[in-house]
């Protein structure tokens, strides 16, 4: 079972609105910011493609609701041992909720009645749910209708995914934000061998700042290959 976050957890530094790389998807950043800081009352649904940043714009609702003084949890399904059900019933009594991965639980009946019943729960409570799926809700496989009618009844944000020039820009500036510098030849090592989503690669370039200042040498691709080829914990 999914402990419940403590509220004084910190949120990861590297998923922060102020991190997020907008482009076409400013209404549903907004939507998402508006109801984690209580700006707007709304229920929001965010789905997006692996890769879209729909991880990134949760945890970055939970952080900002924190700093707004509100409870705040994060519930990622997919990372639910079985039986989900228990864990997801476990929830609740936040300020706001951010839901993840809600297609992981398609097809689960319990599991799915479970949400629909933490869904009405928060509804009474007066607490502010954020949802985050690979789809809208009628076309993940949910096979309780009146979840599917609670989720549709949610203001639908849909991430629109970054093609590999902008993830490259977004890279490259974060680094340089760093004092990394990360040229042609190692981006294109990176996006060639490695997971291309930017919570992955946020991820990387956390263990690449660590390892290089530690090793006092500059990322090279000599330097990246000996750096993947080790456990992360060595």
């Amino acid at each position: 079972m999914v402990q419940q976050l403590p509220l004084g957890w910190r949120w990861p530094a590297q998923q922060r609105f102020e991190t997020f790389f907008v482009g076409t998807n400013g209404a549903a950043v907004a939507a998402v910011q508006g109801a984690a800081t209580g700006a707007d009352t709304a229920w929001v649904f965010l789905h997006g493609a692996e890769g879209s940043g729909r991880t990134h714009l949760l945890i970055a609702a939970c952080h900002a609701a924190s700093e707004a003084g509100l409870s705040a949890q994060y519930l990622p399904l997919s990372a639910l041992a079985a039986p989900r059900e228990q864990a997801i019933r476990g929830f609740g009594g936040s300020d706001v909720l951010a839901v993840d991965d809600v297609h992981a639980i398609a097809g689960e009946r319990e599991a799915e009645h479970a949400l629909f019943d933490l869904y009405n729960r928060c509804r009474a409570e007066g607490s502010t749910l954020l949802f985050a799926a690979s789809a809208a809700p009628g076309q993940i496989g949910i096979g309780l209708p009146d979840l599917i009618s609670r989720l549709s009844s949610c203001t639908q944000a849909t991430l629109q995914t970054l093609d590999d020039d902008a993830r490259r820009d977004i890279l490259r500036a974060r680094a340089e934000a760093r004092g990394m510098v990360l040229d042609d030849a190692v981006l294109d090592f990176l996006f060639s061998r490695y997971a291309r989503d930017l919570g992955s690669l946020g991820s990387l370039l956390d263990r690449l700042d660590r390892e290089s200042l530690a090793a006092q040498r500059r990322i090279t691709v000599p330097f990246l290959r000996q750096l993947l080829a080790r456990p992360e914990n060595d």
